[in-house]
């Protein structure tokens, strides 16, 4: 592996696709897999800039192809068991005994919220993986509920390497022009953050409303 093969081209200067592309430039697939390893535990950190990097990379020759897709799945893979053991220390009557303690909430939003995970969380977890911001979150709920560890590494692995195989592929083909892919995808992570903020709004907004007319009826 020569290490100046992604400077011949257009490797990224500074900020956080300088540092990528740095990790893959010295470590080859290990870096491209440590990069997602800690994009997984640190959500804001952008897939969508170390993936086509790393295909990028392999189209000059730094890394092979499959050694760019085997490194970022175990990488995601590796992130996500992190989160899944986070989860489940922290266990369901933690959740409970904090989630009781919040506003404009009741205990039986959660109870509903576990038995919608208990029969979707197959779903949830596969799919999950393929969703900007919650292919890192969904793997704490997973823990929360204690799925077995083989189905979650099961589910984590194909849903990754799916995501991967794209982003990946799409900076290969791409060429000089990776960061196209940050684009598309940063749209669409920008689009699913109004989507949970919208969802937050039209929940605390009904709790609200709720709370206001059980106060009403009190006082009439």
């Amino acid at each position: 592996m020569n290490p100046t093969h992604l400077a011949l081209a257009q490797q990224p200067a500074d900020g956080f696709a300088g540092w990528a592309a740095g990790l893959v430039d010295t470590m080859g697939g290990p870096g491209a897999g440590l990069a997602i390893a800690l994009e997984n535990l640190f959500p804001p950190l952008p897939s969508e800039v170390i993936l086509p990097l790393t295909g990028f990379a392999a189209g000059q020759d730094v890394l092979s192809l499959a050694s760019a897709l085997f490194w970022t799945t175990l990488g995601s893979v590796a992130g996500a068991v992190a989160l899944y053991w986070i989860g489940r220390v922290f266990g369901r009557e933690r959740m409970h005994r904090i989630w009781g303690k919040l506003p404009l909430v009741k205990a039986s939003d959660l109870v509903r919220t576990e038995e919608w995970f208990a029969r979707h969380g197959t779903k949830a977890v596969f799919l999950g993986r393929m969703v900007p911001i919650f292919r890192s979150l969904i793997s704490v709920p997973a823990g929360v509920e204690r799925m077995p560890m083989p189905l979650f590494l099961l589910l984590t692995t194909l849903g990754s390497l799916i995501w991967n195989s794209v982003l990946v592929m799409a900076g290969y083909w791409l060429g000089d022009r990776w960061d196209v892919v940050e684009t598309y995808v940063g749209v669409l992570s920008k689009a699913v953050l109004v989507l949970v903020l919208v969802a937050v709004g039209a929940y605390v907004t009904v709790r609200l409303r709720g709370r206001g007319r059980a106060q009403h009826r009190r006082t009439s």
